[in-house]
């Protein structure tokens, strides 16, 4: 009687198992459509190049790939932490994009590139001139897209969440207009996220824009917000020793800090509800491929 009831239990763990000789696995040939070819494909792929407020764990890109693009998309975040367009390009990045956006089999391609943040850096890697290598870097990349038989979307930086007085200090703004500069000169689509970006953030205020970030702010920092003046970013916390990483599994981890530049999960979906909505603007031909 255990052995039977050890058995019975082991079926139900598995559905269908007690079943499985009497039922059938398909119904039978001649109660089936007769066959035929499935339509080819129209197929889209949009590739998304930037840096850390792009990239996976830390920007808005990878709640775009999944909550706002259908499953005729191929979505895929490039987007990499500290780069800019000077340093995407050194270390290879960017070749990789461009062999991504020359892949075959699509209808058609889009590039979707973001950057400012760290080529406002003074970090001797990343660094480059607003007025001159910044915008020619954009230019080449543009060309370059269109190349690979892309086509190339710009996106103005994504506004961090600063204030001074009461007021949202943009300090991306400058970039924001470069980018746009760019985009008028090339006949390239220019996405607004500075722009919309910096009206979400002034709308909810120093202290409710900081549930945007990837960690929670301290007492005083709250305190600062309300008084109106964000205090200036604390640095991030080291990263975990090895020696607590577990043994087996994925042992990667992203160092989640409270600034006013990355997001997290609250930050990443409404920011991505923002780019997809002018993306559709922007290119209209993709907005039938687009979720609100």
């Amino acid at each position: 009687m255990l052995k039977m009831a050890i058995t019975l239990a082991a079926l139900l763990a598995v559905p269908g198992a007690a079943f499985a000789q009497t039922s059938e696995a398909q119904p039978p040939l001649e109660k089936r459509e007769k066959r035929t070819d499935a339509p080819p494909i129209s197929a889209y792929k949009i590739i998304l190049v930037g840096d850390s407020t792009m990239a996976p764990g830390s920007g808005w890109a990878s709640a775009f790939c999944a909550y706002h693009v259908k499953s005729n998309i191929a979505c895929l975040n490039m987007g990499r932490g500290g780069r800019s367009t000077r340093s995407y390009q050194a270390e290879g990045s960017w070749k990789i994009a461009l062999g991504e956006a020359a892949a075959p089999g699509y209808a058609k391609k889009y590039v979707l590139i973001q950057f400012g943040h760290n080529d406002q850096s003074t970090k001797a890697e990343r660094w480059t001139d607003l007025n001159t290598d910044f915008q020619s870097n954009l230019r080449q990349m543009v060309t370059d897209v269109r190349a690979a038989g892309a086509v190339p979307v710009l996106v103005t930086p994504l506004s961090r969440r600063e204030f001074r007085g009461g007021k949202l200090n943009n300090t991306l703004a400058a970039w924001a207009d470069a980018v746009r500069k760019i985009g008028v000169e090339m006949k390239a689509p220019v996405i607004e996220l500075n722009r919309d970006s910096a009206r979400a953030v002034e709308q909810l205020g120093a202290v409710e824009s900081m549930k945007l970030a990837m960690a929670e702010p301290l007492p005083e920092e709250v305190a600062a917000g309300k008084a109106g003046t964000t205090l200036r970013p604390r640095p991030a916390p080291e990263s975990p020793p090895a020696s607590t990483l577990p043994r087996t599994g994925p042992r990667g981890r992203i160092v989640e800090k409270f600034d006013y530049t990355h997001v997290g999960e609250a930050g990443a979906k409404a920011f991505a509800k923002i780019v997809a909505y002018d993306l559709a603007i922007a290119v209209p031909e993709l907005s039938s491929q687009l979720l609100p």
